[in-house]
């Protein structure tokens, strides 16, 4: 059956490897070689490529690839009202096949009320809105969690915020801001990215979230409330996903463990129209969890992983669907690539055939599994 609103039978995370080009004259307004308007040029040609080319091979969402981000999730959190730098010290430990490298991210500090100055990506928005033909244009943005999870209560003003309650409330407040702001310039598809709602299955994950003063066996209950109270009066006809994954820096990643410590709650009670889950290898549990699925909700499966260039293969893919819908009808499917091709600026181990070939993968893959 034919989808008419968000998620689709084919569709894709957001961000994209980003070009040579772009990758130069972001290093060259770094050195101060070119101005921040000869950068914004540089990033508008090479986000109308990317949109032709995700149009071109069938797929009914398309994004600006974040190419404007060096950071998924930062560049958007830094311009919350409240929240300000905070120097990197912490090192996380991702892992890949070959071994472990080491990622200091960075860093946040909440040291004032967190309150929305100003619509964050709306010109982005905007300018993905234009230039899109065919396709819905789909924004991302890191779900409140993120704003909250890496650094904890450790890293909220106790003197700002001594009830924490009054920081989630004021978190949920500019956010639903954000939400609306974006609904007004004609955003219908929206997306949270939130890595902590797969990391807290992993027990390490749960052991460092309660070192840094967090409640590891509720949290993902606050996040889920928080993020509800931020989509409550959304605009009609806005679609929200969210995407989950454990972590994709460099084709590595920081978290293991299925989806069963979080899938009762986040299933029943995340008020999303989807989910995009990461089922790219064992990392990712088996499919069980997905009996909690309720009717309505979508769940885009992950099968496709953007890690390593190798092209999966088409009927395994299909096998797998078939896996999955022995726990979830079919009708309540849809297929994805398991993450972003370059969640960081840096992006992930293959190239840019190699991403184009697998999102064309998931096209012609969900085109023979539901008839789109």
């Amino acid at each position: 059956m034919k989808r008419e609103r968000p998620p689709f039978r084919a569709d894709h995370v957001g961000s994209l490897l980003r070009p040579v080009e772009l990758l130069e004259a972001r290093e060259d307004f770094a050195s101060g070689r070119i101005t921040a308007d000869e950068l914004r040029a540089t990033e508008d040609e090479a986000i109308r490529q990317a949109i032709r080319m995700q149009e071109s091979i069938g797929l009914r969402s398309a994004t600006d690839g974040e190419f404007r981000r060096s950071s998924w999730h930062m560049d958007f959190i830094y311009q919350l009202g409240g929240i300000e730098r905070a120097a990197g010290n912490l090192k996380v430990k991702f892992r890949n096949e070959r071994g472990d490298i080491e990622y200091t991210p960075a860093a946040l500090r909440v040291e004032g009320r967190v309150h929305l100055e100003h619509t964050i990506f709306g010109d982005d928005f905007a300018f993905l809105k234009e230039q899109v033909k065919s396709a819905i244009p789909k924004l991302t943005i890191p779900s409140p969690s993120m704003v909250h999870y890496r650094g904890g209560r450790a890293a909220i003003d106790e003197g700002v915020y001594p009830d924490l309650e009054e920081f989630w409330e004021d978190l949920a407040s500019a956010y639903a801001g954000e939400v609306r702001r974006l609904g007004e310039l004609g955003c219908t598809y929206l997306q949270f990215d939130d890595t902590s709602l797969a990391y807290l299955n992993d027990p390490r994950q749960r052991e460092h979230l309660a070192a840094l003063g967090g409640d590891p066996e509720h949290q993902h209950e606050i996040y889920i409330r928080t993020i509800n109270r931020a989509l409550e009066n959304r605009p009609a006809g806005m679609s929200v996903t969210t995407h989950m994954c454990r972590g994709n820096f460099r084709s590595s990643w920081a978290a293991e463990g299925g989806y069963d410590f979080v899938a009762e709650a986040l299933f029943n009670e995340l008020d999303v129209d989807g989910f995009f889950l990461e089922y790219d290898d064992e990392r990712s549990g088996t499919f069980e969890p997905l009996r909690f699925v309720p009717k309505g909700k979508m769940v885009v499966l992950g099968l496709v992983t953007t890690k390593r260039g190798e092209l999966e293969d088409k009927d395994l893919l299909k096998k797998r669907i078939e896996e999955a819908s022995r726990f979830v009808p079919i009708d309540q499917l849809c297929l994805s690539p398991q993450c972003g091709f370059s969640s960081t600026v840096e992006g992930n181990d293959l190239t840019q055939d190699e991403q184009w070939a697998k999102l064309e993968l998931v096209v012609e893959t969900a085109r023979e599994v539901w008839g789109e």
